[in-house]
């Protein structure tokens, strides 16, 4: 995908997908193949490229906000299409309880396109050839949808059936009750008083669907109605969704999709992108969250709520072009709580980016003794990290993230803590505060790291002062972990990194070992214990690409064409995104979240940077 530039205007290239992608409902075409759109405030709509609903977040409208859980409203909507001789062809697909696929729309669809971000459907029935195109209102939770007749030889009847619900994101809802609260409104209706759908030629309707399957969930929809008109070559289906203010419309569906597209070519003029690096930037949009606090980070989608590692934030923020919010996160961030043993460390590195980058001396004179009081606070007693006294490295006591057995002091969390001091003397320094604490800090743990990680084997140990498990050293014995694993490659690849100036042995070996063209396995295929869907024994990590990028570019090695299995997948897993994870074996099958923060965040950062 490329991005040319007429003027001050970029084009942006769309991706298109055929028939024997987006016509196939299997894993390994259409329906693994997915799309989104968010409203920037949480909400999104979602599904696959071949209209087959996987996933109970798949949806044409979810939506979020302060205080709320994020939930599902309009599921579906269904459209069928009504020939000149009277024969009904529905253009929908649905999976259902028993197994079976009824009815099969997928079959006529033609083309998926993501254009400027927005998806694209297109059905062809003989010479009838019909278009669907979404677009959701950026910071408003508004869906437009537009349904246009490109080809026909007459006028076609084309009749649209909204199937609603209103439910958590992550549950379901069944027919156990009475059916959803429906308000009869001009030209639409009001579903359980959340949302309101307006459209031609609205009839209600009024009855449960049951055993719908969105993956391995099997939940009841509610018919509330359907729209419908005749439509020649050229005419339009219009309907609108949305929450809020009920009584206030929104902009016309083409309005909407006018002002989507126009934002999608300011985002990338923003980002000064090029190649697939315009790609990237509007899927780091969708991440960027404006709270009721300010701008915050989704961490992928589906969504759970959860906030972005803050290891994002140079690539979502920085490499397009939005300092401004950027600057409102970091001082937002610094005044929380950390959520997570390594984000102060993040946070700090985070910052120094910035300052680096933009220049910023203002935001380092407020920010450094804010950050010097969190890493304090995160050292505390009540924490998992604290350091060690002896040598001034830091001890991950307890797992920093569930089901994960590495503990002691994690090669990891030991470049950041290095890196995250020399950071913290130097914004001390450009904001006139006396740095002479964190750099004795930095001189004593940096000192300590150089001697203590080294392993034989030529690369760093994965965790020095760990538990014996699975070594049969006998109870309570710590044990250094010589495993090579890619976690070692921050030790190069940060600015202040412990091992920056040291040869790359280590990092030429992580690239023979662990590299693949998603990003790097968390272990090698050769270990003992490897296991390629494990996330810690051989899952592929494509946000690691970063690291490696760096840890090379610092040792010397190459880093032409890092990137070019990566951009192909913007058109495998989450279509114009990059996912969180993939199967260690070839051909590296997606695992997990198609639409992942930090990986998108890390590529576009590699992409922008390396870039020829």
């Amino acid at each position: 995908m490329k991005t040319e530039h007429r003027g001050d205007v970029p084009r942006i290239d769309p991706l298109i997908l055929g028939p024997q992608i987006c016509g196939v409902p299997s894993r390994d075409a259409g329906a693994g193949r997915e799309w989104l759109l968010t409203d920037g405030l949480g909400g999104w709509a979602s599904g696959t490229v071949s209209g087959l609903r996987t996933r109970r977040e798949h949806a044409l409208l979810a939506v979020a906000g302060p205080g709320r859980t994020p939930h599902v409203a309009l599921a579906a909507l269904d459209l069928t299409v009504t020939l000149h001789t009277g024969t009904k062809v529905p253009l929908y697909t649905h999976a259902w309880e028993s197994g079976s696929l009824d009815p099969q729309g997928h079959r006529l669809l033609e083309t998926f396109t993501l254009d400027s971000g927005l998806p694209r459907w297109r059905w062809r029935i003989g010479d009838v050839v019909i278009e669907r195109e979404l677009a959701l209102g950026a910071g408003t939770s508004t869906l437009a949808v537009v349904h246009r007749v490109l080809s026909a030889p007459g006028p076609v009847g084309l009749t649209v059936a909204a199937m609603c619900t209103w439910r958590e994101a992550t549950g379901t809802r069944r027919a156990d009750g009475p059916g959803l609260r429906i308000e009869r409104v001009a030209d639409g209706v009001v579903v359980e008083g959340a949302y309101r759908l307006t459209g031609p030629g609205w009839q209600p309707a009024g009855q449960w669907h049951l055993g719908a399957r969105a993956g391995e969930q099997v939940e009841d929809l509610w018919h509330a109605g359907s729209f419908s008109t005749q439509a020649g070559p050229g005419d339009t289906c219009e309907i609108s969704a949305w929450t809020g203010d009920l009584a206030q419309r929104p902009p016309a569906p083409p309005v909407v999709l006018a002002a989507a597209r126009e934002r999608a070519h300011r985002l990338v003029t923003a980002a000064k992108a090029e190649g697939y690096a315009a790609t990237l930037a509007l899927a780091a949009d969708t991440f960027v969250i404006q709270g009721p606090d300010g701008p915050a980070l989704a961490d992928g989608y589906p969504w759970t709520g959860r906030a972005a590692p803050v290891a994002a934030y140079e690539g979502l923020l920085l490499d397009t072009g939005r300092a401004d919010e950027g600057r409102e996160l970091l001082r937002a961030l610094a005044e929380r709580p950390a959520t997570d043993a390594g984000g102060p460390l993040w946070l700090v590195h985070a910052v120094d980016r910035h300052v680096t980058r933009t220049g910023d001396s203002d935001l380092a004179r407020d920010l450094a003794v804010p950050l010097s009081r969190l890493l304090r606070r995160s050292l505390d007693d009540s924490r998992p990290l604290s350091m060690d006294p002896a040598d001034g490295l830091l001890t991950l006591s307890a797992a920093d993230c569930p089901g994960s057995g590495r503990t002691g002091k994690l090669v990891e969390v030991n470049a950041l803590w290095v890196n995250a001091l020399a950071a913290l003397g130097d914004l001390l320094a450009e904001g006139g505060k006396d740095d002479a604490e964190a750099r004795e800090r930095h001189a004593r743990a940096r000192e300590s790291f150089l001697r203590r990680f080294p392993a034989p084997e030529g690369w760093l140990h994965d965790v020095v002062e760990g538990p014996a498990a699975p070594y049969p050293l006998g109870a309570g014995t710590q044990h250094d972990d010589p495993t090579l694993r890619p976690c070692q490659l921050l030790a190069w690849s940060l600015p202040h990194g412990p091992m920056r100036g040291a040869a790359g042995t280590a990092v030429r070996a992580c690239g023979q070992a662990l590299l693949t063209p998603l990003g790097l396995r968390t272990l090698a295929p050769d270990e003992y214990g490897y296991d390629g869907a494990n996330p810690d024994q051989g899952l592929v990590r494509p946000w690691l690409i970063g690291a490696y990028a760096d840890a090379c570019a610092a040792t010397g090695h190459p880093v032409d064409g890092l990137l070019d299995g990566l951009a192909a997948h913007l058109a495998e897993w989450g279509v114009g995104s990059v996912g969180e994870a993939a199967h260690g074996d070839a051909p590296h099958p997606a695992i997990g979240r198609p639409f992942d923060a930090l990986a998108v965040a890390e590529t576009l950062r590699v992409q922008t940077r390396y870039a020829p």
